[in-house]
């Protein structure tokens, strides 16, 4: 008797993808079996001239059914001397950290290599995941959300908007406290309210609508633009060119769109935390040439400016802000530090007190 051949591939390859070794076991093969005619592989195999057919019962079967009923199926009579190709693909997301991947655990199920009634067993992994495969998932698994869950189904734009800022502090927050594991839960949330939004706006029939392609192929083309030093042979010394390169890009960009060359100052958000409002502005003056002296109220004066103390403080912040700043400091997490540092000393405080 020939070989059982657990032929894996990756649902997010296109089926026609398969290595060499894979078409050629394909091609050889007595038997080519799959669990369902849904399985992504069959219209390559179609097309390709290869017979496949479905395995009564297999749909849904746990790796020790499944192996029952190939077992069965090899001892059947009809697999000749031949090799019998049975169709896997890797493992759908959600798998337990602790739990084997499927076709490992149906090769265990049949034996391990030495295969039932002596067949062998082999593993064959015939194409794999691409990377950023997952992404395609994460679209799949987006819509079916939309479509089936009550909650998902009713969300609009302005309902997630919370979401958006709340879950890009909790990746700011993993990042600082440097729980690498806990970041990339965190960026996951990130990623997921892009793919929300992106799918919120597909289903608008207007010329407003998008898709999560279109949000992809946005930021490509911004990218290789923005980057002309590494596609089209622009000459740069340093990042400091780079940075230059960018606002000038992104100042011609404007021009574009609005006609006039606007102000130095346009596309910085106002919605964002003052420290990092004001950090951004004192950045974005300094690389185009805004003199120094324009940060304090009344420039060229020791007076920060105001007689109402309201305004005085906030004129302090700003050049606070301009001081961090001049040292390398990111004053927005400067301060978050400090307000780290505090809740540990209010920490130690309480544990120190008495108990009741």
């Amino acid at each position: 008797m020939g070989r059982l051949v657990l032929l894996v591939t990756a649902p997010t390859v296109r089926a026609g993808l398969l290595s060499w070794p894979a078409w050629r076991v394909l091609h050889d093969a007595d038997r080519v079996l799959a669990e369902s005619v849904s399985d992504p592989l069959l219209p390559a195999l179609d097309e390709a001239g290869v017979r496949w057919a479905v395995l009564p019962g297999a749909a849904g079967a746990d790796p020790a059914g499944l192996a029952r009923l190939l077992t069965a199926a090899l001892a059947d009579g009809q697999a000749g001397s031949g090799d019998t190709v049975w169709l896997c693909l890797h493992d759908p997301p959600g798998r337990p950290a602790d739990v084997p991947p499927g076709p490992v655990a149906l090769a265990d199920a049949l034996g391990g290599p030495s295969g039932p009634a002596a067949v062998a067993v082999e593993l064959l992994y015939g194409s794999a995941a691409l990377p950023g495969g997952e992404l395609l998932t994460l679209v799949s698994v987006m819509d079916t959300l939309r479509r089936n869950c009550p909650w998902d189904a009713k969300q609009t734009h302005e309902s997630l908007a919370p979401y958006l800022i709340e879950e890009s502090y909790e990746a700011l927050d993993a990042l600082e406290s440097g729980d690498r594991k806990a970041l990339r839960e965190e960026l996951g949330d990130v990623l997921l309210q892009v793919m929300f939004h992106a799918r919120v706006a597909e289903e608008r029939a207007d010329d407003t609508g998008f898709t999560v392609d279109d949000v992809a192929d946005g930021i490509v083309t911004k990218l290789v633009r923005r980057h002309p030093h590494v596609f089209a042979g622009v000459a740069v010394s340093g990042a400091e060119d780079v940075k230059r390169n960018w606002d000038a890009i992104k100042a011609a960009e404007r021009a574009s769109a609005t006609g006039s060359a606007g102000s130095v100052l346009d596309g910085v958000p106002f919605g964002q935390p003052a420290l990092a409002l004001a950090a951004q502005l004192q950045r974005r003056a300094e690389r185009n040439g805004v003199p120094a002296d324009l940060g304090t109220e009344n420039p060229g004066s020791e007076n920060l400016g105001s007689t109402d103390d309201g305004d005085a403080l906030g004129a302090e912040l700003f050049a606070l802000v301009a001081k961090a700043r001049a040292a390398g400091l990111d004053p927005e997490l400067e301060l978050r530090g400090a307000a780290r540092r505090y809740q540990d000393r209010v920490h130690a405080w309480e544990q120190a007190q008495p108990a009741d």
